[in-house]
């Protein structure tokens, strides 16, 4: 084989192993099964023998992140894998910019040790580095502990590019899912305030007003009436306190896709007729956007049921190349936006849920020609 054909085999070894790599990670958005896939493809596929990832926490300090085929001394010792060493000093000091042997003379965590390594004796560091922010280092040896080929230190240091973006991305994702749960909670907050805590106070009056016809006039059957409005609003209430529970036990569209959710939860509004019209692929709506958009239906649909009066719901779903614009139409009996009540904590609701996700909600109402509320939000 000349030396030219020996050249393309390399390259066509090396961009194998990279779009392997690099297919596992794109479909991880876990951080300790990135991490996992990417020591187990790279031992395999680059004929290395061991291999472990070292992150840096919120605090800088290195920790033990993932580890694969590790020596005696190292594996059944968990604690000698913790605290400092030569390589994780120069990688925080910023003098490891790129991958490099460590032999046992340099390293710290191998020099003291003369059994259980099964003969380790290098080991090859690479840098995690992902928009000039340092993450941790992936740590590989070969099999015959001897160290890595210049040929693969190359190759080591573009999958530890993939694996710093593949790092960034589940940590972005598990920020993600925490906001995601934060919204949910300050959702549940606001949608007890405006139907609970309302409820409450009202089913409190009717029953003073009972109790204060029953005292004065003696008038039962005025009471009975006022006792039946509070029974009412209870029942009422019971219902959505469950409604909100079932809410925070299952995923909200389960699954659907959001055209179909968005049905679903016209056809389940009762006392309104409501349509929905959508245009538009909604499968290029971005997840956290799909959630957003249907609770911002979601509580338009209940103020319309609780507030509005109204006999049809329009809600209209249009996805743009850049942008979704999504519409809330009703033929109920208005309000003034400006002259709302500081304390209607859906409206505000529907306004943060916007906000976070880059966009914007208009309201368009006034007192006899129903409401339309209206978002935008950018893909």
């Amino acid at each position: 084989m000349t030396q030219p054909e020996r050249e393309l085999e390399r390259r066509n070894r090396e961009l194998a192993i990279l779009n392997t790599i690099a297919a596992a990670l794109n479909q991880e958005v876990d951080l300790s099964r990135a991490l996992s896939t990417t020591l187990a493809h790279v031992v395999a596929l680059c004929g290395l023998r061991t291999g472990w990832i070292w992150l840096l926490d919120d605090q800088g300090a290195a920790l033990p992140a993932a580890t694969l085929q590790l020596p005696p001394a190292l594996a059944d010792e968990p604690e000698r894998m913790c605290g400092s060493c030569y390589c994780l000093d120069s990688f925080c000091a910023g003098e490891m910019d790129g991958p490099a042997n460590i032999s046992v003379i340099t390293c710290t965590r191998l020099k003291g040790l003369s059994e259980g390594t099964a003969g380790l004796r290098h080991h090859a560091s690479v840098p995690l580095i992902a928009h000039g922010r340092r993450l941790g280092v992936l740590n590989v040896a070969a099999p015959d502990w001897a160290e890595v080929a210049q040929d693969d230190l190359r190759m080591l240091a573009t999958i530890g590019d993939l694996l710093s973006s593949a790092v960034e991305r589940a940590r972005l994702f598990a920020r993600s899912a925490e906001i995601g749960a934060l919204e949910e909670r300050n959702r549940l907050a606001r949608e007890l305030h405006d139907t609970l805590a309302q409820d409450l106070t009202a089913i409190t009056l009717k029953l003073e007003t009972a109790d204060a016809l029953l005292e004065d006039a003696g008038d039962g059957q005025a009471a009975r009436t006022v006792l039946k409005q509070a029974m009412d609003v209870t029942r009422r209430s019971l219902a959505d306190v469950r409604r909100s529970v079932l809410d925070l036990r299952a995923a909200p569209l389960d699954g659907r896709p959001l055209d179909v959710a968005l049905c679903e939860l016209a056809g389940a509004a009762e006392t309104v007729t409501a349509a929905v019209q959508i245009s538009g692929d909604v499968r290029h709506i971005p997840a956290r956007a799909v959630l957003g958009l249907y609770r911002i239906v979601q509580e338009a649909l209940q103020n319309v049921l609780r507030h509005a009066a109204a006999t049809h719901v329009r809600i209209r779903l249009d996805v743009q190349e850049h942008q979704v614009h999504l519409e809330i139409a009703d033929d109920g009996r208005g309000f003034d936006p400006a002259a709302t009540p500081g304390g209607r904590f859906g409206l505000i609701g529907m306004r943060e849920r916007a906000r976070l996700l880059g966009g914007r909600l208009t309201i368009d109402s006034a007192p006899g020609r129903g409401s339309t509320v209206q978002v935008e939000v950018p893909l």
